[in-house]
């Protein structure tokens, strides 16, 4: 049976690359989508503390982060839809919707 270093590493690392996605890039969608690999790297941490302590309760709470991630994904992506069919661009530095 793998450790729990490990899996703490990994979730360490796929967090590390979500948030240097969301500094560095300007497309919308890449950072909706490094959003997401930040919210699964947060699930791997809860189960592996949970499968660690014997407890079920990071389990289900797992269910409870992957609904709030369905559900900005779903409003995410509606926005970006609605933002691309009016500026025509997903760059958010060319996006500014509160300039007149």
């Amino acid at each position: 049976m793998l450790e729990l270093n490990y899996f703490l590493v990994l979730s360490a690392l796929l967090f590390s690359i979500g948030v240097v996605g969301v500094l560095v890039r300007r497309n919308a969608m890449i950072i909706f989508m490094c959003i997401e690999l930040m919210l699964n790297a947060i699930n791997i941490s809860l189960v592996a503390f949970s499968s660690f302590l014997g407890n079920d309760s990071g389990q289900i709470f797992v269910f409870f982060v992957l609904t709030v991630a369905a559900a900005e994904a779903a409003v995410g992506l509606a926005i970006v839809i609605s933002l691309f069919r009016n500026k025509e661009s997903l760059d958010i530095d060319k996006i500014n919707i509160l300039k007149w």
